[in-house]
């Protein structure tokens, strides 16, 4: 798979990025690493080798729940820097 401007391009549109002429060489460069290690993963025989399905054979230890003190609503939202009577108040960030 060749790196080209374009696809460097469209990565950067994808991840809402603003890329420079300068540092579009470096990606290029390291994207083109990535791609050949990959490719040379491809080459291995994995025919006897099971999916890995868990990196480690250790599991979660939960906890049992417990009922503890908790504090007010006015508590709560006495150090918020927006607050109603009854909710934290947050900037809007899904734009329509």
């Amino acid at each position: 798979m060749e790196v080209n401007d374009a696809l460097i391009q469209q990565l950067a549109t994808l991840a809402r990025l603003e890329i420079n002429a300068g540092e579009s060489e470096e990606i290029r460069h390291d994207l083109q690493r990535m791609i050949t290690f990959v490719e040379k993963l491809g080459e291995l025989d994995t025919t006897d080798v099971k999916p890995l399905l868990h990196m480690t054979s250790d599991t979660n230890v939960m906890r049992e729940d417990e009922v503890l003190p908790l504090i007010s609503r006015e508590e709560g939202l006495q150090n918020a820097p927006s607050h109603n009577e009854e909710y934290f108040k947050v900037p809007k960030v899904i734009k329509k």
